[in-house]
């Protein structure tokens, strides 16, 4: 994508993992303007689709994203040089690809900030 992520962009995607799911999903989120605005209109026109839980206001250390971040700038792409801005591109999004295929290790992100992650999730 070469734009930035809107209420709008975020509110679609939202819809279509909803749709994927087929039930209610809860989702820990920060206090970005963007999920802000996207969680207030969803809650208003689809109340039963999502549970949001809110982080405290810049809470880094309390946010499992952070650590994927920290995953892929410090491990994955340590010393890494691209070529220009697409290949930059294409190896964050191969990165951010792996984590969300290692249960484990998206697990370790929740259990480092020290949030509860049931069998259900």
């Amino acid at each position: 994508m070469s734009e930035n992520v809107d209420a709008e962009h975020t509110i679609w995607f939202l819809q279509k993992l909803h749709e994927h799911c087929g039930r209610r999903v809860i989702l820990v989120w920060d206090r970005w303007a963007v999920h802000r605005s996207a969680a207030a209109y969803l809650e208003k026109n689809y109340p039963d689709w999502f549970k949001f839980e809110w982080l405290p206001p810049y809470s880094p250390k309390l946010n499992p994203v952070e650590q994927c971040w920290n995953h892929t700038k410090y491990s994955d792409l340590a010393n890494f040089i691209p070529d220009d801005l697409n290949h930059l591109h294409t190896e964050v999004y191969e990165s951010i690809e792996k984590q969300h295929q290692n249960q484990t290790l998206l697990r370790s992100f929740f259990s480092y900030v020290k949030l509860p992650l049931g069998k259900d999730h």
